[in-house]
């Protein structure tokens, strides 16, 4: 046969496979350099996504909303004193300074509207220096803490805490990432200086560049430190596991060499891939190393086990490894093909970076599968091991298990299908809610900054809306305006609202300003002219970078309204966008209608189509591997039997979840699909095993039973723990939708153990309809050669 002509030529030229093999690793890896970390959460979308859309369609109409804010704590509690205000003034003015700076705002340069006669004067509420008598200090206060436009956004209520918040305009910055990493690293350097110039203060540094930063920490964390340490983790295992199958340190060593050349070379080839297809590395795709490291850590421990029983039995070097590829090389090649149909339905994810994770390690399962069947049989040519005939152990060890198994099966099943309607009947527990403010860590800077701002002034979760009046000037029209400022008041007495901007604020505060400051002029004017003249004269009066393009668009047709939540949970944000959308169909003219958009926004859209969008594509995966399990069985009923093991898991693994967790974000919803291929493996070599006996040895249906354990049962018990170990290690990851996603996935592979040990085989004995026999029968092959696969 060819495949034998070919298993042949590897292992008698091995230095040559070895040398085209690393030749092909290098020529893809040397796309690596080039590799791009995206620092964007516009990442996680599509380009036509519509929310995107309405995203980018406000930012450039209006001042653009990406921002750093520094908060300022004065340790004396009282932001009012001449002392705070000094500090406050100072790092205003030098915040002009940070690169691709655009606007400042604080309550220091708060443009306060002063009427003297019939001329309108506007300055800064506190000018330099900074008064220093309680008189006017208080009066600062006073305008400070009632101005809509700055408590709960510039100014906590109770004084305590300020902040300042710089816009800064990357619109002409081609490549963003380069600048979002300038103003990060200038910023904490100026915050870094004010911490040693101003003791008496602390300052948190937050906003949408620090957030967009934060996921390219996150990513480099993962990479720099978990990568690492799944592959201790996963090493430490291999060398244990491959010690007590030979007893041999040398061999153990060798052995665990030889897997991380195929664990080294896998990724290698993969992340090369990524490069040249365009791929950036995202948090999801920087967890694609783990992912294909442990994956093809199962790959070659089928060979090289069926090799070190092989040599034990008393073959020579280079039969045992042929017949290892022999016996092994249909088994890995179905379960390679599954777990890449498993890994490619994540291209169903509306999420970019959740498709880029299942395309990369697609394409590491793949570079595993043809490195572990051509390059490990090569490099275990060459190495040394010391494994000598004799030593051979039988697989009977596994015989207690199967035992107890086979003949309390009916108990068993029932226990372990209880087991399984009970917890999945709690999958409807869990409520798809991320939430955005705890992407995060707590362990993180961003998360620690970003939590005590959040409780103690204001938030960067925000939902934007633009009202068009569809005229020129339409702006100053009294009934636009009057729908505007209902609807602003409608959204400030939303519970979940924080905080309201919106330009009414500024018009009745002008048109109070220019009648004596009676606050029964606290309204909007009921002329246009006068509304128009109002603008105009306000306009003029304010200094350069603190227009109002962050309120109106350039011809003063539409303004932008945006409400600052307090809990960014996907459930709460668009049950707002809900009921605003509802309040505006129904109060509002047709011609004013807007959805509402932001990040958060997107995100909570993000969540529920992507979940729908993935387990369709679990689906259709399924659906393919049942197929392909079908005619690789050469059973239409075993192909459809292996739906149920195959399905179990991921359900169980999500009851789980909602029974312990109940919240679903956007990293889970790929875990179904993830962990299919991965559960499809152990089901393959059950199942496989089992009718390799049924058919080849005629042996009964207890036997069967006895056999699959034997030729698989440790193998899959040791591959679990390495596959639950390295995907547990995700776990620790700053981003939490890398961290719940390698959680779930280790939760779901621990189910699908279980289900193959204690739920499958009693499956299979009801379905064949015979009674077990209480006589073992000999199975001589099993005790006398080597598991032909893992």
């Amino acid at each position: 046969m060819l495949l034998d002509r070919i298993n042949h030529a590897i292992v008698r030229h091995p230095l040559l496979v070895i040398l085209a093999c690393l030749l092909c690793v290098a020529a893809l890896a040397s796309a690596l350099p080039r590799t791009q970390i995206t620092t964007d959460f516009e990442e996680f979308f599509p380009d036509q996504d519509e929310n995107l859309v309405a995203y980018h369609g406000l930012q450039s109409t209006y001042t653009n909303v990406d921002n750093v804010f520094i908060a300022v704590a004065p340790k004396s509690g009282n932001v009012f004193s001449a002392e705070t205000l000094s500090i406050l003034q100072d790092i205003t003015e030098q915040a002009w300074q940070l690169p691709y700076s655009q606007r400042v705002d604080s309550i220091t340069n708060f443009q306060h509207t002063i009427a003297e006669d019939d001329d309108l004067l506007v300055e800064d509420l506190v000018t330099a220096p900074a008064p220093n008598s309680p008189e006017k200090l208080a009066g600062i206060r006073q305008i400070a803490v009632n101005e809509p436009q700055l408590v709960n956004r510039l100014i906590s209520p109770d004084a305590k805490m300020a902040g300042i918040n710089v816009i800064v305009n990357f619109h002409q910055e081609a490549d963003k990432g380069a600048a979002i990493k300038l103003v990060v690293k200038s910023t904490r350097e100026f915050v870094k200086s004010l911490k040693t110039k101003y003791p008496q203060a602390d300052f948190y540094l937050v906003g949408k560049v620090m957030s967009n930063n934060a996921f390219k920490e996150a990513t480099l964390y993962d990479m720099k430190n978990l990568v690492p340490l799944a592959l201790l983790v996963a090493l430490v295992c291999i060398a244990g596991f491959m010690f007590v199958a030979s007893g041999s340190i040398l061999t153990s060593l060798s052995g665990t060499f030889a897997t991380l050349v195929i664990i080294v070379t896998s990724v290698l080839a993969a992340m090369g891939a990524m490069v040249f297809i365009g791929i950036s590395v995202s948090p999801p795709v920087a967890n694609a190393p783990t992912m294909i490291l442990t994956l093809a850590i199962a790959d070659c421990m089928h060979l090289l086990a069926t090799y070190f029983q092989n040599r034990q039995a008393g073959q020579d070097k280079q039969a045992a490894m042929e017949n290892s590829l022999r016996l092994n090389y249909q088994p890995v090649m179905l379960t390679s093909l599954t777990t890449i149909i498993g890994f490619l339905s994540l291209n169903f994810s509306a999420s970019p970076p959740f498709r880029d994770l299942g395309n990369v390690v697609a394409v590491g399962v793949f570079a595993a599968w043809i490195f572990s069947v051509v390059l490990l049989p090569a490099l275990v040519m060459v190495l040394p091991f010391d494994i000598k005939p004799g030593k051979q152990k039988s697989g009977g060890n596994n015989d207690w298990l199967a035992n107890f198994v086979i003949e309390r099966r009916l108990p068993i099943f029932i226990i372990t299908a209880a087991a399984v309607l009970f917890s999945t009947s709690f999958i409807f527990n869990n409520r798809l809610n991320d939430v955005w403010a705890e992407y995060f860590d707590t362990r993180t800077e961003i998360r620690q900054h970003a939590d005590y701002v959040r409780y103690h002034l204001t938030t960067n979760n925000t939902i934007s809306y633009s009202l068009d009046s569809q005229e020129e000037g339409g702006i100053s029209n009294p009934a636009f305006l009057q729908t505007v400022e209902q609807f602003s008041d409608w959204l400030s007495a939303q519970p979940e609202v924080l905080h309201v901007t919106t330009y009414t604020d500024i018009m009745k505060r002008l048109n109070k300003t220019m009648h004596n400051d009676d606050p029964a002029w606290y309204k909007i004017p009921d002329q246009r002219e006068l509304a128009a003249q109002y603008l105009l004269l306000y306009e003029f009066s304010l200094p350069f970078g603190l227009d109002l393009n962050n309120l109106l668009n350039s011809s003063k047709s539409s303004t932008r309204i945006t409400a600052t939540v307090r809990d960014s949970s996907t459930d709460s944000i668009l049950s707002l966008q809900r009921r605003s959308q509802d309040w505006m169909k129904e109060h509002a003219p047709k011609s004013l209608y807007h959805p509402g958009t932001s990040s958060d926004i997107m995100f909570a859209h993000m969540g529920y189509s992507n979940i729908r969008s993935m387990l369709e594509g679990a689906f259709i995966a399924l659906l393919i591997i049942s197929v392909v399990l079908g005619f690789a069985l050469r059973s239409l009923k075993f192909g459809l039997i292996s739906l149920v093991p195959n399905l179990i898991p991921a359900a169980v693994g999500f009851g789980i979840w909602g029974l312990t967790v109940g919240q679903i974000g956007l990293g889970l919803s790929a875990v179904a699909g993830m962990t299919l291929g991965i559960v499809v493996d152990y089901t393959v070599h059950f199942i496989s095993k089992y009718l390799r006996a049924k058919r080849e040895q005629n042996l009964s249906e207890p036997d069967a039973i006895r056999y699959a354990f034997r030729t698989v049962g440790t193998a899959l018990f040791v591959t679990t723990i390495i596959l639950t170990a390295n995907f547990g290690v995700l776990a620790f990851s700053d981003f939490r939708l890398s961290a719940d996603m390698g959680l779930l996935t280790a939760i779901t592979i621990v189910v699908a153990l279980i289900i193959d040990f204690f739920f499958l085989p009693p499956l299979l004995m009801f379905l064949a309809g015979k009674k077990p026999t209480t006589v073992t029968q000999t199975l001589t092959e099993t005790g006398s050669s080597a598991p032909e696969s893992l």
